[in-house]
């Protein structure tokens, strides 16, 4: 299934050229048989979204998942997943705007991999994982790297309202042959700044649930970005300004654009 949530809050399922409106949230059919329609078809060129899941439990990030983005920024390659969160407030949906903080800032885009958790998880390990998968989408972590620099850690320069671009859709594993190996992209007003792939990860996507789910449990509407690959502003000093249109392409996933005001 791909699975929206709509602007009035209702969870759908795409259909060919319309959504099907499902009962209850997105997250209540994660890990669960294809519900029936709720409601009439809606056509899609018609609808705005909101983020798959518009306030995830938590936002858990793994930070220089890919090799060349380490290098780029300088950084030894971790031995173990790095971890970091961000506030769920900070979610928004496709075609919202990212707001640029005020005063001296260094605004920054990461295209990811976003793991959706469907089913409650704990002392997973690799083999176990799937099983909790609900689903996978686009997301943008989006940073301010002067706070992420000064602060002496990641959570405020990665948690500013609208830091948190996620979706358009939430495809549930069976839509995806193989997630570990899907093209991933960041476009800045069409021009192509990440490309790269999933197979690129230091640490595989069953890897990472089974190392969060050995530290805190994992709970449906969870989610967990697993790493950008090297492009981003902080490797060449290309730091996003007002105006600028954002765009995060995972194969299959769809496409993710904000606007930056």
């Amino acid at each position: 299934m791909r699975l929206v949530t709509l602007a009035d809050g209702r969870a759908a399922r795409i259909e060919d050229d319309h959504y099907l409106p499902l009962p209850g949230r997105v997250v209540d059919h994660l890990c669960r048989p294809p519900a029936a329609s709720s409601g009439r078809p809606l056509p899609i060129e018609d609808i705005p979204l909101l983020a798959p899941i518009p306030r995830p439990g938590k936002v858990v990030c793994v930070g220089l998942n890919y090799k060349d983005h380490a290098a780029e920024t300088g950084a030894t390659p971790p031995e173990r997943p790095m971890l970091f969160g961000k506030a769920a407030t900070c979610v928004v949906g496709p075609g919202r705007d990212i707001e640029m903080p005020a005063g001296d800032v260094k605004l920054d885009y990461e295209a990811e991999l976003a793991v959706v958790i469907g089913a409650l998880g704990r002392h997973l390990t690799k083999e176990q994982a799937p099983s909790v998968i609900g689903g996978y989408a686009c997301f943008n972590d989006v940073s301010e790297r002067i706070a992420q620099k000064t602060d002496g850690q990641f959570f405020r320069g990665k948690s500013f309202d609208t830091f948190g671009p996620f979706g358009p859709l939430i495809a549930t594993p069976d839509e995806i042959d193989d997630p570990q190996h899907l093209t991933i992209r960041c476009l800045v007003n069409d021009e192509v700044r990440q490309d790269s792939s999933t197979s690129a990860m230091i640490f595989s996507i069953n890897h990472i649930v089974a190392y969060c789910s050995r530290a805190f449990t994992l709970e449906p509407g969870d989610v967990i970005a697993t790493g950008t690959p090297s492009g981003v502003g902080a490797g060449s000093g290309r730091f996003l300004q007002r105006s600028d249109t954002v765009s995060v392409e995972v194969e299959g996933l769809g496409t993710l654009t904000n606007q930056v005001v």
